[in-house]
């Protein structure tokens, strides 16, 4: 999701506040998703959407109420519920403060399965982004994270509670309508309508449940075992759009092979309005309208985002503070590719420009990774999550080794594929694969703020022929890690290299060497974080 440049930095700054905060638990509520059928009217010559939302629930316990997260009507925007049914026999509710509590006439045993069905209609406060895209051309675009869809869909808003989907969209036959699944009808209507159903039977989270509705251009780019790769695009950006989105083939086959079977049926990458650079709604990709210029320059962001469609989507974070689950992986996995297709070498350049990220933003925010006094579920989309995320991936690996390393990320997947997951699933995970305890490694890497700032001296005794050196951890809680240190002579040629232990705020190593160095170079290969 919305991989971090500057661009998304700065729109991720701008992003609303939402009615949730990020301990949001819907665990008290009743009910388990099964299935969502959105069927909406568009219009062109007003704002204001039409839905019939038929859903599936199962009850968890025994109850006769539920709620559902939808936006009220206030000040002239919001969603108004003109019906709730259950049989065809209409039930009570009542909708307020973005929550539509729904009673039903008898009590539901735990396990059954009902659908109910609510008539709504208003205008999107958010969530469905109605706007004009940079030709002037009217749009409609779902841009659900992390809890929006409540505003335009009545939902349980939350990632730990996935359901499948399908969106039935009638509009002007001017649109084309994508969304996620496969489409599965596209049929011309009586006065100049079409309807447009799409179809997703593996399970999401609402934040990745959207649709495009925009003029469009529409290329198969190619596919990639049976699974189809296309490319949305503005009329007007044609040739841009087809060449720069055309990567995802490539980038889509890598994931394909080396983290697993993807897990849907096609890949749409869409340009779009959503607010941030990407967003990895499931097989049905957005990006900002202004990312295709021909040039082919976005294939970290396409990378990002595709990595998303396996952890995020698929396997995703149980609870607001775990998205690092979504983001450190998708940032890594690109990394992961990146080294496979341009080399070690470009892969420690990158984790260093990263860590100068996270070492720039410790100093302006000191938290920990999974930071439980977050507020506003939009300030967990920060470098912590991100790039320090990453980071801790990168250390993982070289902390158990290559072989376990992949063997515990793609058997997490697997474990939580269409499910959810919090950090300590993921150590367990790692544990197995591993063989190794890392309850230091996740304690001071993920739940800890910082990171370890060094400062290293070192000194020559030629009567003894012996290196001296002293290590010492400046900030004010110690970390343990192994310290890579490379001297060189004044060729700039390697004379020892030490992996050092480091326990302690203070620690002190002696080598024999034969002559004194003229430098030293710490972590040479890029596998610690630290200042």
């Amino acid at each position: 999701m919305k991989s971090l440049t500057s661009i998304f930095l700065l729109l991720f700054i701008s992003t609303v506040l939402t009615a949730q905060s990020p301990a949001y638990n819907p665990q008290i509520n009743s009910i388990d998703v099964q299935h969502y059928r959105f069927s909406l009217t568009l219009k062109d010559d007003t704002d204001r959407i039409e839905g019939l939302a038929e859903i599936t629930l199962r009850f968890k316990q025994a109850g006769n109420s539920f709620a559902l997260d939808l936006t009220n009507a206030k000040s002239g925007k919001g969603m108004e519920v003109n019906a709730v049914s259950f049989s065809n026999a209409a039930l009570k509710f009542s909708h307020s403060n973005d929550r539509l509590n729904i009673t039903l006439p008898n009590t539901i045993p735990a396990g059954e399965s009902i659908t109910v069905s609510v008539q709504y209609a208003g205008i999107p406060t958010d969530g469905l982004i109605i706007d004009a895209n940079k030709f002037g051309d009217r749009t409609f675009f779902g841009d659900n994270w992390p809890n929006r869809a409540h505003h335009w869909l009545p939902t349980v808003d939350h990632p730990s509670d996935k359901a499948s989907v399908e969106f039935i969209v009638t509009a002007p036959d001017h649109y084309q309508v994508v969304g996620n699944g496969i489409q599965i009808e596209e049929s011309n209507l009586d006065g100049g309508l079409r309807r447009t159903h799409w179809k997703e039977t593996v399970l999401l989270p609402t934040k990745v449940m959207v649709i495009g509705v925009a003029p469009f251009a529409v290329q198969l780019a190619g596919e990639v075992q049976g699974i189809q790769v296309s490319s949305w695009v503005f009329p007007d950006n044609r040739a841009e759009g087809f060449a720069d989105y055309s990567q995802a083939v490539e980038v889509l086959e890598w994931f394909h092979k080396n983290i697993a079977p993807y897990p849907y049926r096609k890949l749409a990458n869409v340009q779009s309005k959503t607010r941030y650079g990407g967003m990895e709604n499931a097989s049905n990709i957005f990006y900002f309208e202004n990312s295709v210029n021909g040039k082919k320059e976005r294939e970290d962001l396409i990378a990002h985002e595709i990595a998303h469609q396996w952890f995020g989507n698929s396997a995703s974070e149980a609870n607001w503070y775990h998205v690092w689950l979504s983001e450190g992986f998708a940032t890594y996995s690109t990394h992961l590719y990146h080294e496979a297709k341009y080399g070690a070498a470009s892969l420690a350049e990158r984790m260093r420009k990263d860590r100068f990220t996270v070492v720039r933003y410790a100093e302006r925010k000191l938290a920990p990774i999974v930071d439980t006094t977050v507020t506003d579920i939009n300030t967990v989309l920060n470098t912590n999550s991100y790039q320090k995320g990453s980071w801790v991936l990168h250390m993982l690996r070289h902390e158990i080794g290559d072989a376990a390393f992949w063997k515990g990320y793609r058997a997490y997947y697997q474990k939580y594929q269409g499910s959810n997951a919090l950090t300590s699933d993921l150590q367990k995970v790692m544990e197995e694969a591993s063989g190794k305890s890392l309850a230091t490694f996740f304690k001071q890497w993920v739940f800890q703020a910082g990171q370890p700032e060094l400062k290293v001296d070192w000194k020559y005794d030629a009567s003894k022929k012996e290196l001296e050196v002293s290590v010492q951890q400046v900030q004010a809680t110690p970390f343990s890690f192994p310290l890579d240190v490379h001297f060189l002579d004044e060729n700039k040629k390697l004379v020892l290299e030490k992996t050092l232990p480091i326990n302690k705020s203070q620690e002190q190593f002696r080598f024999p060497l034969a002559s004194a160095p003229k430098d030293i170079k710490l972590d040479p290969n890029a596998y610690l974080l630290f200042k």
